[in-house]
């Protein structure tokens, strides 16, 4: 229950929300709610039109054995259609591909579930000369569901089959000399390629990408159209056949 001369103190309270505010944007009162023993909270509209819908919340108090109520807090709260900015999102988790610069740092997350510990490599999925002596190597190496995501994101991606110069390649990448398979699991699926003259040269492409730089490229004869023939007209006047009569023609002639 409301302590009574709390609950009475509206004044005091509106006195308190527009000594931090202004006349002028303290609206109604809304109501109160009872804290605790002898603290009441009494809310206002707040008709500031940069906080819609938010309202003023100034909690009241009276000591044991006072008569006095003073004021303990003013704070401005949203309320039920208060304008709100959207959740905060930390910076690790707003970065997309290609957002890291030169000098940035992005730390892994302990628990990254894309990696596991190096010694549970059981599927011999790591360069077996990193652990040439005990308690050297990797930390952490990937996990299944890190090479899941990652063939994933490289099939579907611009070194995937299913890209315009992929679909437009004379063959795959899988019987290209410059395709150089990746280690592990993955080189059932993907290798880098290694044609500078390639568009993905460097890069990582699947087996069934393909490109027009393929190692056994040949350009057929006479795919090229040849240019017309340059015909001298400086001593005579070029006039088409179909125009011409027999006559016409064997004059010309």
């Amino acid at each position: 229950m409301a302590d009574t001369a709390a609950a009475a103190a509206v004044d005091l309270a509106r006195a308190a929300a527009e000594d931090i505010s202004s006349p002028d944007y303290v609206g109604e009162h809304l109501g109160l709610l009872p804290e605790g023993d002898r603290i009441v909270t009494h809310y206002f509209v707040c008709l500031d039109p940069a906080y819609h819908g938010w309202r003023w919340a100034v909690s009241v108090v009276r000591a044991s054995r006072a008569k006095n109520v003073t004021v303990s807090e003013s704070v401005l709260l949203p309320g039920d259609d208060a304008m709100l900015s959207p959740a905060w999102v930390p910076w690790s988790d707003r970065l997309r591909p290609g957002d890291l610069g030169p000098g940035d740092l992005l730390p892994t997350p302990v628990d990254d579930p894309r990696l596991v510990p190096g010694f549970t490599d059981a599927r011999g999925e790591t360069d077996e000369e990193l652990f040439w002596e005990l308690g050297l190597g990797r930390h952490r190496v990937l996990s299944a569901e890190g090479r899941d995501e990652a063939a994933t994101r490289w099939h579907s991606g611009d070194a995937g089959p299913a890209t315009p110069m992929a679909r437009s390649a004379p063959a795959h990448c899988a019987t290209c000399a410059f395709f150089v398979p990746l280690a592990g699991s993955f080189r059932q699926v993907f290798g880098v390629c290694a044609n500078e003259y390639a568009p993905d040269d460097g890069k990582v492409v699947s087996l069934d990408h393909g490109c027009g730089a393929h190692s056994e490229a040949v350009i057929v004869s006479g795919a090229v159209e040849s240019a017309p023939p340059i015909v001298d007209e400086m001593g005579y006047d070029v006039v088409p056949s179909a125009t011409l009569t027999d006559e016409e023609a064997l004059g010309h002639s």
